[in-house]
């Protein structure tokens, strides 16, 4: 696929910050709950399937938010329903923050899913139509460092603060970061609507029904579930593996995170100009190698040093976050223009669901005998996530065969 260097404007570099960061406070609302299970069960009293239920109910809720609002998401100015979206989850995120029980908790994350879900579409709407085909590498790269922030700075000073105060003080920190950025959308962001001139007159249900029985959206859609799958079927089990078989005493838990985080959000603008230099799909094939060696080492590790852990896992979230960025920009050059918003929505819904019933399947194949205990069978949950990047690979190729293709014809 022939590419060139489309340098970015002003304004669609300050669109690309304004992502990113609100990318940030959704990302690190969804990461903080597990560094934060240990202090909120014991002050909730909950037990670890409850704590299990707390996590999974805002994934369900995401997906299911993302299935009903693909029907009409492309029926409105972008803008506005960033805006509406947002202004849900930051509501949602100070109610997580006020919950004083598990029942709360729960109804907290199930709002707070419906709105922060899907944040993620609307963003990846807004940018396949702001920049080319060209440009979406350098632009998913920088949008997926939301990612390496929250484990920089976002976990370990959500943990520090938690420890120093309580579990909530981190979602009343959220709140304060996203109003901030509510606020540059506002002001900032121009209205995206060029996609309302090609708005048809099917209905919503319609509308939802006609993007999903599209064949080649399908490849699409499964090409994201598997990617979901490979990389949430191992993440709700990191904290208790490196505690329990590798040695890793809590204290050093958010260093571990600070310096993944850190590389990772080196790596990410890299992997984005590579994404727009080369072959994508060589790329992800690539990423998708160091993925699999790394999780087979990773998933053998017995006792071992703080650096040896932190080594494999740079290679492994690199090997994740370099799968991510080439894949993303591949999936955003499916839809046409006008089913833009629905098939993201969708997207991202199977991302959500993919990742609750990753989360279910690796809770049913490792176990521990206490909670102080070693997982048991953490290499075979290995071997399943390497199948499901080989049937990803696939998939993938797929993907990239149709957006070639149809790029081609036309030029």
């Amino acid at each position: 696929m022939k590419t060139n260097k489309s340098p970015l404007s002003k304004y669609q570099w300050l669109v690309v910050a304004i992502i990113a960061l609100t990318q940030f406070t959704v990302v690190l609302d969804f990461m903080v709950m597990s560094p934060l299970g240990d202090l909120l069960m014991k002050d909730l009293q909950v037990k670890p399937y409850q704590f299990g239920i707390v996590v999974s109910s805002y994934a369900l809720a995401a997906g299911l938010s993302g299935f009903l609002t693909a029907g009409f998401a492309d029926r409105f100015d972008r803008k506005r329903l960033l805006v509406f979206f947002y202004s849900g989850f930051i509501i949602g995120t100070l109610f997580c923050g006020l919950a004083k029980s598990y029942e709360q908790l729960v109804m907290a994350r199930i709002f707070t899913g419906i709105f922060g879900g899907v944040m993620s579409s609307i963003s990846m709407a807004i940018v396949a139509d702001l920049f080319s085909l060209q440009q979406r590498g350098r632009v998913m790269g920088f949008m997926q460092m939301g990612f390496g922030l929250s484990q920089i700075l976002g976990i370990p000073i959500s943990l520090y603060i938690a420890s120093k105060s309580s579990w909530q003080m981190p979602f009343y920190m959220i709140v304060g970061l996203s109003i901030l950025m509510l606020t540059a959308i506002l002001l900032a962001l121009k209205p995206v609507r060029a996609h309302l001139d090609k708005k048809t007159d099917r209905s919503a249900f319609h509308h939802l029904l006609a993007t999903v029985k599209n064949r080649n959206y399908r490849i699409g859609f499964m090409a994201t579930a598997f990617m979901s799958l490979g990389g949430y079927f191992m993440m709700p089990w990191g904290s208790a593996f490196a505690v329990n078989n590798v040695g890793i005493s809590q204290k050093e838990l958010p260093f571990l995170f600070m310096v993944v985080g850190i590389f990772t959000f080196m790596i990410m603008p890299i992997i984005g100009l590579l994404a727009d230099k080369i072959n994508k799909f060589q790329l992800f094939m690539t990423a998708s190698l160091v993925m699999i060696a790394s999780v087979l080492v990773y998933v053998h590790l017995g006792e071992t040093t703080l650096f040896v852990l932190i080594v494999v896992n740079i290679f492994m979230m690199g090997g994740i976050m370099a799968r991510m960025v080439p894949s993303q920009a591949l999936t955003s050059s499916v839809p046409e223009l006008h089913d833009r918003g629905a098939f993201m929505s969708i997207n991202a819904s199977l991302q959500q669901i993919a990742g609750g019933i990753a989360a279910i399947i690796g809770g049913k194949i490792v176990w521990q005998a206490s909670p102080s205990a070693p997982l048991m069978n953490f290499d075979l949950l290995g071997y399943v996530v390497v199948g499901v990047i080989i049937i990803n690979i696939y998939l993938t190729r797929r993907v990239y065969l149709y957006v070639d293709r149809k790029n081609k014809e036309a030029a």
